[in-house]
Formats: structure tokens, C-alpha cells, sequence
């Protein structure tokens, strides 16, 4: 949607309001006109129902002022009187044209409330359900949102079962693009499985100031880049072209930087021609092909080698040949000092057009220099590169491509260069052979990040492995994602804070209820 369309929108929304509610103003003792001019008319309207000035803010937040119109309707009945569950029913059902009714046909009189009754509606409202998803829905927009990762992709940084805090004020916080969707759940309503959004129409992408930026290594919520799915894990193959604030949440670990060359050498990934120097919390894994002398135990491997049951396979009947699909060294080590193993090697992949930018033979473990666009950098633009940057000008900073040949045009207009309108990223999982990445579907644009993990604040071992096997990782509870060294559970204080205030509240009430017996 065009800026000149918003405005369209916005006059649009001024009108319906001026001609629902002019003769409210009215009998609430002020003037017409007040109701025609834009934000003055919500001022005026606060002060009819005696509500904060500063609740004016929260309508010009995306997604909030949805919720706020709602409010502002219902208080708009108290203030005349026809707060009855019938009548505030009738107004959210009509989208607020219940007004209409009240402005033209409906006798009422404008009942203000008394300083100690306001006082007493404004406690309530701010007890109310509707105030805290208001509330909620701010802090999980713009500060901290609640995510839990679904595969191992990060496995031993990030497990399957945490249940996570991300922040989105490291980055920045981005505001929604998609204006008309159900507070706080993501594509798809829980449950009935339905789409929560409307596709249209959609607001301009910008990010507010944040007080750090990405580093190598630093592990990343965003959007899938290429998403098409219909839901996340749904398997019918239903198509979805989702806006870019709705499309699947991902987390991986940010090895490429706007700017970086890098490759990938017999699995080692190169940044400006060396080894990336891994975070000491790091655990790379590989796929590895396990054959042994008889059945292994689940209970070994679960227990002894920390071995999710859902990274392991059973090629034969036998049982005596496997696919571990997550090893690190270390683990790998100690399996070849199992007596029951007989061998183990690496598995390796065939060369294969999969991987981006989907024009040459490559693997996982190997893939040729790619250097990452940076914002303000121009490239030259031929036949032999355009498939490393076709999804960046075509779906990313939406342009308008044509290829002829060996001609290439954007808008309409012959191109041999390109200059980038945005930061991009490399991001990859830990995971290398089970993790779907920037390896498969190329880079990461700056507008797609969401936020930095930065607080476990539950997890559950065996969340895969059905409901009777689950049990609490208690050393994960209240830990840090990034950091130094091993992660350290602060679960323990704060159940003593809990207790503190607990303890602090009973003595005063305690005290309180003696001085009244007094």
C-alpha cells in the first residue's frame, strides 16, 4: 500500500469518526467541529470520557491502536450511559457503527462521572483483561517475546525443549507491518489452525534504535527469508505468500557479517579467508554413520552421551547400523571407545544444485567464496552472479527484474551494476548436517531480524519423546544464552527473592491487620 493510499485510509477512518460522533461531542458540551480534526478529536474524546491524555499515544502504535479503538468505543458508552453488556457487544460486533445508532437516533445525555467514580473506572480498566493484552502485546512487539525452539539445530547451545526470552531492543525493535492481526500469536491462530492476520494491507517496515549490533557468532531470531509455508511443520504443501513480519520464526548463529567473504572448506567455515573462531559455548556437530556389534541401548545413549532419540536412525533390521545426525567431537570420541562400535565415519554428501544459489554443484561441507552485500555497496550484475542476488532485488528490496538474454533490467531500465539498499547476513546452525539455513536459501536480510535470545527461562528434556517422558532440565532453568563459559542456573535466587517478598507481604499485612484491632 502507497503512502498516498495510507493517507487515503487515514482521512477515511477521520470521517467515519466526525459523522458517527459529532452530535456525542456535542451533548458532552463541546463542538462539533472538535470531531473532524485528526488526534485534537481523540484528545477531546479522552477528556469526554475522563480518561489519560497520554492513551492518545497508544493509537498510533501499529497493532495496539486496534485495541485501543476498541477501548475508546466502550468508554464512549459509559461516558452516555449504555455501558450494558448488550449494547458493548453490539458496538465491537459493528466495528464501533453502533455509535451511529447512539449519535442519530437514540436519545442519551452525557453522564461525567464523579472524581471518585472516574478514579475507581480508571483502577478497574487497569485491571482489566483488555488493558493487560494491551500491555502484553507492547512488550511482545517491542521489548521481549517468548519463543521455544522446536529442533536441534543449535543443539548443546540452544536445545530442543527451551523455552526462551528474546530481546528485541538489542537489535532494535521493528515495527509490524501487518496492522490487522490477533495480538501475540504469530501466523496462525492455536488450535483451529487459521491464518491470524490479514495479508492487506501493509504498513512500511522500519526498525527503532537498538544499542548493539549483530557480531559473528551471536545467535539470532528472524524471519525465514523464503517462506512459503502454510504453518509451520505442515506437511500438505499448501502455499503461502505471508507478509514479512509473519513469515516462520527461525534462530541460528550469525557467521557472516555485510561485507564478509566467506566459503566452507571439508566442513570448516571460512570468514575473509580464515577460520571463524568459534564461541566457547559452541558445539559444532556433523552427521555421522555408526555400524556396532549388536542393538544399542536408548538409555545409553539419551543418559551417557546426552543423544536426543530424535537425532539417532536405524538403518537395518539388525539394528546394528545408524545415522546419528548430531555429534560432536567429543561425542564422537567417545563412541569410538564404546566396545560395541565397529565403525564410524563422517557421512558424506553427494554434489548437488540445492544449495544457493542453486546454478553449481555444491555440498554442505563445500561451497564456494560468496562475498555478502552491504548496504551502499555496488556490485557489477551479469548473467554469471544474478543468481546470487535475484531474490535480494526482485523480493527483498522489491524492484522489478527482467532477464532477456543477456540483458538484464531493473525497472525497466538496463543494469550492469546494483547498489544495495540493505545490510545482509550469513546465518547457519551449529547443526551443520541437520540444519535448514543461509546455505540452502542464501542471505538474510537487516529487515527480517527480530531479536537476540538472551534468557532460558524454562526447558524439557524429552519434549519430543512424548508427555510421559518429559522431565525438567533444572541446570537450564534461569540461564543466560550468551556468555562465557558454562551457564549458570539463577533459578535458586530467584525463588529466594520469592520468598523475600512473600515473606516481606505476609509480615505486613500481618502488621496492618494488628494496627486495626488497636
Amino acid at each position: 500500500m502507497t503512502l498516498f493510499g495510507w493517507f487515503i485510509a487515514f482521512l477515511a477512518v477521520q470521517l467515519v469518526h466526525f459523522f458517527g460522533t459529532w452530535k456525542l461531542y456535542e451533548k458532552a458540551g463541546r463542538k462539533s467541529w472538535e470531531a473532524g480534526i485528526p488526534i485534537y478529536n481523540a484528545i477531546v474524546l479522552l477528556k469526554i470520557t475522563q480518561r489519560p491524555w497520554w492513551w492518545v499515544l497508544l493509537l498510533v502504535i501499529p497493532v495496539i491502536n486496534n485495541l485501543m479503538f476498541v477501548v475508546l468505543w466502550l468508554q464512549t458508552l459509559r461516558a452516555f450511559g449504555r455501558d450494558n453488556s448488550k449494547e458493548s457487544w453490539l458496538t465491537v460486533v459493528t466495528l464501533g457503527f453502533y455509535l451511529y445508532y447512539l449519535n442519530y437516533v437514540a436519545e442519551v445525555t452525557y453522564q461525567p462521572e464523579n472524581p471518585e467514580d472516574a478514579k475507581q473506572q480508571k483502577d478497574t480498566f487497569y485491571g482489566s483483561v483488555v488493558f493487560a493484552v494491551i500491555i502484553a502485546t507492547i512488550i511482545h512487539t517491542y521489548v521481549l517475546q517468548p519463543f521455544t525452539i522446536p529442533t536441534s539445530s543449535l543443539e548443546k547451545s540452544l536445545l530442543i525443549g527451551d523455552f526462551l526470552f528474546v530481546s528485541k531492543v538489542n537489535y532494535g525493535p521493528r515495527t509490524p507491518t501487518t496492522p490487522f492481526a490477533v495480538p501475540m500469536v504469530h501466523d496462525s491462530i492455536p488450535l483451529i489452525r487459521t491464518k491470524s492476520y490479514l495479508s492487506y494491507p501493509q504498513l512500511p517496515s522500519f526498525r527503532l534504535p537498538g544499542f548493539e549490533k549483530i557480531k559473528h557468532n551471536d545467535i539470532v531470531v528472524f524471519n525465514w527469508p523464503q517462506d512459503t509455508v502454510y504453518q509451520f511443520f505442515d506437511k500438505s504443501g499448501r502455499r503461502a505468500d505471508k507478509p514479512l513480519d509473519k513469515k516462520s520464526n527461525y534462530v541460528k548463529r550469525c557467521v557472516g557479517l555485510p561485507g564478509d567473504s566467506i566459503k566452507i572448506v571439508n566442513g570448516v567455515f571460512y570468514s575473509n579467508g580464515k577460520p571463524l573462531a568459534m564461541h566457547d559455548r559452541q558445539k559444532i556437530q556433523y552427521r555421522y554413520i555408526v555400524q556396532t556389534k549388536t542393538y544399542f541401548n536408548p538409555d545409553y545413549l539419551l543418559e551417557d552421551l546426552d543423544i536426543n532419540i530424535v537425532d539417532v536412525s536405524v538403518q537395518n533390521n539388525e539394528g546394528t547400523l545408524y545415522i546419528f545426525h548430531a555429534l560432536t567431537n567429543e561425542m564422537v570420541e567417545r563412541l569410538k571407545n564404546n566396545e560395541n562400535v565397529v565403525k564410524i565415519d563422517r557421512y558424506t554428501y553427494e554434489p548437488s544444485k540445492d544449495l544457493f544459489p542453486h546454478n553449481k554443484l555444491q555440498t554442505v561441507d563445500d561451497m564456494e567464496s560468496i562475498w555478502i552485500p552491504k548496504k551502499g555497496a555496488t556490485v557489477a550484475l551479469n548473467k554469471e552472479n544474478l543468481p546470487l542476488y535475484q531474490a535480494i532485488i526482485k523480493d527483498y528490496e522489491k524492484h522489478d527484474l527482467e532477464v532477456n538474454g543477456d540483458v538484464i533490467k531493473i525497472d525497466g531500465q538496463v543494469a550492469n551494476q546494483y547498489t544495495f539498499a540493505m545490510d545482509y547476513y550469513w546465518m547457519m546452525g551449529d547443526n551443520r548436517h541437520n540444519s535448514e539455513d543461509s546455505r540452502f536459501w542464501g542471505f538474510v536480510p537487516e529487515d527480517h531480524i527480530i531479536g537476540k535470545p538472551v534468557f532460558i527461562w524454562f526447558s524439557i528434556k524429552n519434549m519430543m519423546n512424548g508427555f510421559k517422558n518429559w522431565s525438567i532440565r533444572t541446570d537450564r532453568l534461569f540461564t543466560t544464552v550468551h556468555g562465557s563459559g558454562e551457564p549458570v542456573s539463577y533459578f535458586k535466587y530467584f525463588l529466594g527473592l520469592l520468598a523475600i517478598y512473600f515473606g516481606w507481604d505476609f509480615y505486613r499485612k500481618r502488621k496492618k491487620k494488628a494496627a486495626e484491632n488497636l
